[in-house]
């Protein structure tokens, strides 16, 4: 009996360290601080349009959208049609890409980030509740607090930022496509990029 319990707890542990969030589901709700010490949780948002963006100022692959002003265009776009855009910084105190609020305000300035908050996820809960598991990884939730699109920001998995032009952007196709009342052809992929250093 004691074995089966423990057996149990296992599991259940396990399942909550690292679930993922499932596409026509209700989006984990969240509730972590952004850079500027604002609350932010996603109940805030009923309503609008959110996209998620796991970010790490020092993967090759976050580079590659941001060194060509692919992430700020995308940014820019869809919060001028009013969504919501939360960059979400997941690094664990000590890893790769881990940031202070205040050099993350400093970054997100260099970046030129047009985001419309940066969240601080240090203890990684909020990522692993939506099994966030490269930089970038990105997420479509509608204004029901439904989850639309988990995946890829765009169909090429390289590094190289020459093949944005040509690659199909997952991400705004997505959004565009709710926002229109369309189906949306991709609400899944695989995505790529630099693992999130929990």
């Amino acid at each position: 009996m004691k074995m089966t319990l423990l057996v149990l707890a296992t599991t259940l542990i396990s399942s909550f360290a690292f679930a993922d969030a499932r596409i026509g589901s209700p989006a984990p709700e969240f509730s972590v601080t952004d850079a500027q010490g604002k609350p932010q949780n996603l109940k805030d948002y009923k309503g609008k349009y959110v996209i998620l963006e796991w970010y790490n100022k020092d993967c090759p692959y976050v580079r590659k959208h941001y060194d060509s002003g692919n992430m700020q265009k995308i940014q820019s776009e869809l919060t001028g049609k009013g969504a919501v855009w939360l960059t979400v910084v997941s690094s664990a105190k000590g890893k790769q890409g881990y940031m202070t609020p205040g050099e993350t305000i400093t970054n997100g300035t260099k970046e030129g980030s047009k985001a419309s908050a940066i969240l601080i996820d240090e203890s990684g809960t909020m990522g692993k509740a939506y099994g966030a598991k490269t930089t970038p990884h990105m997420y479509l939730i509608d204004p029901q607090g439904t989850l639309r699109y988990a995946g890829a920001i765009d169909s090429d998995d390289s590094s190289d930022k020459k093949t944005i032009a040509t690659a199909q952007n997952y991400i705004m196709a997505a959004t565009n496509s709710a926002m229109k009342g369309e189906k949306i052809a991709k609400e899944t992929s695989k995505p790529y990029g630099c693992s999130v250093k929990y």
